[in-house]
């Protein structure tokens, strides 16, 4: 038994001697000291061979070297499981940061505002009023009485009737709230989205984003209104783009003009978007008709003004050469990525 003892004792000293540095190194501790064929349970068969008044003292030092090797296991583990837990808390500031995916403002949101800053440096302030519209606001106020024949070019969607209450169709609305509650001058842009109700294609859709302006004053021309307007296509698409005015109708203007600009997809030279005669319309205007003042109370003797609109889709479709209006609305990001420099 002398020799067991002694034994007993080596096992020991190489079992507290024992390091591992990782999983494998603790498994392959367990396999040869724990495992169903280890030193323990050999150790621990010799158990036959003691003397019968020696087993309970003997069974004491086998149960000790057992509980030995069990908690050396458990620390080799135990030191494992620490160094995985630092390692993967660790920060190594050496390396680089991980890519922040950075978004970007709508392209109608980018022109709709390149659109106010330039008002905005020639003194035309902001107003925005309600997408749903009653009847009066959106349409009477404006010289569309209800049999009035332009109305059928503003086919919207009605939300009741008697009273009538609407989606917009322009943000005129929001001209005749001003006027409402506002006395001359008056010099205020009107962005915001509308409705009409048009089948979708790639040049029309049933809601769109206007800009309309509205400037009131005494002695206001139609030399005003085209130079404001000069001033805006120049500071939006450049010096070299040419403009011309043509004669047109709207019922809340009079006298009312188109205005176009030469193509700069094509270099006005034709193409689809110019239907190959080099320009393309932007915008109407014109001089705001007496009956719109006379509807809020101001003296169409004493003030003049003039007014426009534009549609944010036809200047970013011009400005970034977008060929479906579609695509502002699909949430497409491989489109939407395209203007991530633009902010």
């Amino acid at each position: 038994m002398e020799q067991l003892l002694q034994q007993i004792e080596l096992y020991k000293q190489e079992i507290a001697a024992a390091e591992a540095t990782n999983a494998d190194m603790v498994e392959a501790f367990r396999i040869k000291y724990l495992g169903t064929k280890g030193l323990v349970k050999s150790v621990m068969g010799e158990m036959k061979n003691v003397p019968n008044d020696q087993k309970k003292a003997f069974g004491q030092i086998l149960n000790d070297f057992k509980l030995f090797a069990e908690n050396k296991f458990e620390i080799l583990k135990q030191s494992i499981d620490d160094s995985q837990q630092s390692t993967a808390n660790s920060i190594d500031l050496s390396l680089p940061g991980s890519p922040v995916s950075v978004g970007t403002r709508h392209p109608l949101s980018i022109v709709r505002n390149q659109i106010v800053s330039i008002f905005k440096r020639l003194g035309f302030a902001v107003s925005e009023g309600p997408e749903i519209e009653d009847d009066w606001h959106n349409f009477g106020a404006m010289n569309l009485p209800e049999d009035h024949p332009a109305r059928d070019m503003q086919d919207t969607f009605y939300i009741s009737q008697n009273p009538a209450w609407l989606l917009r169709t322009h943000t005129s609305s929001v001209q005749a709230r001003v006027m409402e509650h506002q006395k001359p001058p008056i010099r205020v842009i009107c962005p915001g989205r509308v409705y009409r109700n048009e089948t979708i294609s790639a040049r029309a859709h049933c809601f769109f984003h206007q800009v309309e302006g509205l400037y009131i004053d005494e002695n206001v021309s139609f030399a005003d209104l085209k130079q404001t307007l000069y001033f805006f296509v120049q500071e939006m698409f450049g010096k070299e783009v040419k403009v011309r005015f043509r004669p047109s109708y709207f019922p809340f203007t009079e006298p009312s003009a188109e205005m176009d600009i030469s193509c700069l997809i094509c270099d006005s030279k034709g193409c689809n978007v110019c239907k190959h005669t080099g320009w393309v319309e932007i915008l109407g205007s014109g001089m705001v008709h007496p009956k719109v003042l006379e509807n809020f109370g101001i003296d169409s003797n004493k003030y003049t003004g003039f007014a426009f609109g534009m549609g944010v889709e036809r200047i970013c479709q011009l400005k970034y050469q977008v060929n479906d209006l579609r695509l502002y609305s699909q949430n497409d990001v491989r489109f939407l990525k395209q203007f991530t420099g633009a902010i």
